[in-house]
């Protein structure tokens, strides 16, 4: 038996997808911006030896992380868009 997940009393849909993302936009973007920030203080930091360039590299993999989940999320919303457009203009 599968449960059905919800989100505010909605099931997860297309619907609900991009009312949660519609709400929580400021996340991606903060996230994207940390990640950016990140990646590049990493690369800088690569420039240095010993523990600095550790930090560097670790600065460097999380940012990149973070990139990465910004992409997919952004990626998200546009699918989700792309589905509710097609979905208005065939009914």
């Amino acid at each position: 038996m599968a449960t059905q997940t919800s989100y505010s009393g909605q099931s997860l849909d297309g619907e609900a997808i991009r009312a949660y993302l519609d709400e929580h936009r400021w996340v991606h973007l903060s996230l994207g911006l940390l990640g950016n920030l990140l990646f590049f203080g990493g690369s800088v930091l690569f420039l240095f030896e010993g523990r600095l360039q550790t930090f560097g590299v670790w600065a460097f993999v999380v940012g990149s992380f973070l990139m990465l989940v910004r992409a997919v999320g952004e990626g998200l919303v546009t699918y989700v868009e792309r589905e509710d457009d097609s979905g208005s203009t065939s009914g």
